[in-house]
């Protein structure tokens, strides 16, 4: 049964289409002229348009992509058309880099702006709000550069990129800090068992409390806290 089906399969149609196999040589050629588009383009871009990406270098990167795709193996799309868009795409890019340049407001509205996330081992919630940031999500990539607790970050900001910039307090004046390892705050607190330093779940708020009810944070005014950890970074 399946060899009957087999042997009746259009392969021709299932492999190519409507389209003939000469045009195999054709997409050679196309992919070929629109992959040295892309690398001039990139080139005339320069180094800006290929770093880690805005969200305005992201929109350039997918236009080019779009632009160049088609062409590559869609008949019905010139090559001349696609070079135009791509001529368009690159001249729209230079006239608003050349105002990014000239205007810090005009920058700041098509690029967004930095924002302070964690200062002096809290978090800045306002800005963390903004900003859209799971917690989960934000606690990987601090794991990532070798944070195991909020006390050992100054101050840590996220760039307009998207990218995570952390400045370091120094071994000696690491705080007690909320733990951010895997499980470390999956049973918080509201019944303080022993007295020691305790952080805010929320807002890394940490403070010294005796036995007792935990009570709300003066920061945030959440109820519910993990034991802090003065763990130092190991480099």
């Amino acid at each position: 049964m399946l060899a009957l089906f087999l042997l009746e399969l259009n392969w021709k149609e299932l492999l190519m289409g409507h389209e003939e196999w000469s045009f195999l040589l054709e997409i050679i050629l196309r992919t070929a002229i629109m992959f040295l588009a892309i690398i001039i383009g990139l080139r005339v871009l320069g180094k800006r348009g290929v770093k880690q990406l805005s969200i305005f270098e992201l929109v350039v990167i997918i236009g080019l992509g779009s632009a160049a795709g088609d062409p590559m193996f869609n008949k019905d799309v010139g090559i001349v058309s696609s070079i135009l868009v791509f001529v368009v795409i690159i001249l729209l890019y230079t006239i608003i880099t050349f105002f990014i340049a000239k205007s810090k407001r005009f920058e700041k509205l098509v690029e967004g702006a930095s924002a302070c996330l964690i200062r002096d081992g809290e978090f800045a919630i306002d800005n963390f709000k903004k900003e859209n940031l799971g917690s989960d999500e934000f606690f990987a990539e601090l794991r990532l550069k070798g944070v195991s607790q909020l006390g050992q970050i100054e101050i840590a900001i996220v760039e307009s990129s998207g990218e995570i910039s952390l400045f370091f307090h120094e071994d000696q004046a690491v705080k007690y800090g909320l733990p951010i390892m895997p499980d470390s705050l999956e049973n918080p607190l509201k019944i303080i068992p022993k007295e020691s330093r305790y952080s805010c779940i929320f807002c890394g708020h940490t403070e010294f409390k005796t036995e007792g009810n935990a009570g709300n944070c003066s920061k945030c005014q959440k109820d519910e806290w993990v034991e802090a950890s003065n763990k130092r970074r190991v480099t």
